[in-house]
């Protein structure tokens, strides 16, 4: 029972990253904000997890560190040249990352959406970007774990 109660929890969590990105992404076609199509879709009776609600709200409210982080690890691709639903799945795995989902899922529920959303070569791009997220992320635990020496 514990791992059909663990895969629906992953289900449910694959769900409601979807519904974050096709929220996300009709903000950024429609230059609305993410909370103003939020409330769109609760008042035209779309029902919406509490973790997408977390995860627009957290995309929303970090969207310039986030833009930047991803601009600094995409090797010249800046953010707003990046295709549109490339730039909404890394801004959610993004942020999901720096709140602590384990880099893998947060990277193979990002390269999946991207296969299934986006072009052929957008997967790659985007395992590429987030992997280098994930790889400062790491060093910066790490750093943070040494801690300053005291002597």
């Amino acid at each position: 029972m514990a791992a059909g109660g663990q895969g629906l929890g992953h289900r449910r969590r694959h769900a409601a990253r979807r519904k974050a990105v096709d929220i996300l992404y009709q903000a950024d076609v429609t230059e609305s904000s993410p909370s103003a199509v939020l409330a769109e879709w609760r008042s035209a009776g779309r029902s919406v997890s509490p973790y997408a609600e977390e995860v627009v709200a957290g995309v929303e409210g970090s969207l310039e560190e986030l833009d930047a982080v991803l601009s600094e690890h995409s090797e010249g691709w800046p953010v707003h040249r990046m295709a549109m639903v490339d730039r909404t799945i890394l801004r959610v795995a993004c942020f999901e990352l720096r709140a602590g989902l384990p880099e893998g899922v947060a990277i193979n529920e990002a390269v999946e959406m991207a296969n299934e959303l986006s072009t052929e070569d957008s997967g790659r791009f985007i395992n590429g970007v987030l992997g280098r997220v994930a790889l400062d992320l790491q060093a910066g635990k790490d750093e943070q774990a040494d801690g300053p020496s005291e002597g």
